[in-house]
């Protein structure tokens, strides 16, 4: 009977090791798409945004994966004004966001590394080098784990998610079924393949489609040299718009060095007005500058905000949609004067007289 009770136990451990496995595999088939738009956005390694979306929700069986569509176990934070929902995780009953589909998670967390000052230096990095942004997200705080690092790596390496760094949207299906030739039967994963590609012939005719002529490598080799020659206005043409949580207004992220002119010409608003609207005291535009379409508003969405290390006035008023005037008013201070680190930022109401 022992030896029939220790057999069961070995079967189910192994069965549950296998479905682990393919659940993993689903998962990286289900969102490599999602992990290389945000590459080519954020220039943050496809590689590792789906091995922490893996590590995050298990394979995309946690509770907040399923439930809330958050995939990176991002907190609620003050500036956050979605829906929420409560989670135990380092304290019980933390706020987590919630999102509307899995994409908006994927996004968030781009615009999350992205925005942090934290962070910056990732971005230093060669962006297919993928050990050094794995080390390189421990040492700036991203997690606890001592051994986070390690982790990624060993996800990356297991199911080679580096190939994903050597892609392009438009080549995406056929990097995910080089890593799984067994999908060239699943007539769902073909026809979303199918038209993936008649989607990036339509909207990127710049960038040809020739996978049928040449090899893989060859294939990628010559897309990524198109897409190096890119000029900025071209590498902008995607751009994502979003609507500000303090009172909608238009804005998006910059995706690349750029200038107030390609910008002007792009969205078909006057120069002039887009150094209104933001506050400019230059033409030039830095990759991760938060830009907006619209005039900011007078005031914040959320009450207080504590200044995080290198953040001017200017950075908190773009990252709140508030009109730099009215911050400096709101906080006493004069014009040009900085907050230090940990300083406590009104964004509504006056700050009290001390």
């Amino acid at each position: 009977m022992k030896k029939v009770f220790a057999l069961v136990c070995i079967l189910t451990i192994s069965f549950a090791k296998s479905q682990n496995w393919k659940t993993e595999d689903q998962y990286i088939q289900r969102f490599a798409k999602y992990a290389v738009e945000e590459m080519e956005k954020y220039k943050i390694p496809a590689s590792i945004t789906l091995a922490q979306g893996l590590l995050e929700t298990g394979g995309g069986q946690s509770r907040l994966a399923q439930q809330g569509n958050n995939h990176f176990g991002i907190k609620c934070k003050e500036d956050w004004t979605g829906k929420t929902m409560k989670h135990t995780d380092d304290a019980p009953n933390e706020c987590f966001r919630v999102y509307d589909d899995p994409r908006q998670s994927y996004e968030d967390h781009s615009i999350f590394l992205a925005t942090r000052k934290y962070y910056t230096k990732l971005f230093d990095l060669e962006m297919k080098d993928y050990r050094a942004w794995a080390h390189g997200l421990k040492k700036a705080g991203y997690a606890t784990n001592p051994r986070y690092a390690h982790i990624l790596i060993s996800k990356i390496e297991k199911y080679k998610l580096y190939e994903f760094d050597n892609t392009t949207t438009d080549q995406v299906y056929y990097a995910i079924l080089k890593l799984y030739p067994g999908l060239d039967n699943d007539a769902v994963f073909m026809a979303q393949m199918d038209q993936n590609k008649t989607n990036a012939k339509a909207t990127k005719p710049t960038i040809r489609t020739e996978y049928e002529q040449t090899s893989f490598a060859q294939h990628q080799k010559n897309v990524d040299k198109q897409v190096e020659s890119l000029s900025a206005p071209q590498l902008l043409k995607n751009i994502l718009v979003k609507n500000h949580p303090n009172g909608g207004m238009k804005f998006f992220i910059v995706p690349v060095d750029t200038d107030v002119a390609t910008i002007s010409k792009k969205f078909g608003i006057s120069e002039k007005k887009i150094i209104k609207y933001n506050e400019l005291n230059s033409n030039q535009l830095k990759k991760n500058d938060i830009v907006f379409l619209d005039s900011k508003s007078s005031s914040g969405n959320v009450d207080t905000y504590k200044a995080e290390t290198g953040e001017s006035m200017h950075n908190i008023s773009q990252k709140f949609g508030i009109k730099l005037s009215k911050l400096y008013s709101k906080n006493r201070m004069d014009e040009g004067q900085q907050p230090r680190v940990g300083q406590l930022i009104y964004l509504k109401s006056k700050k009290p007289r001390s």
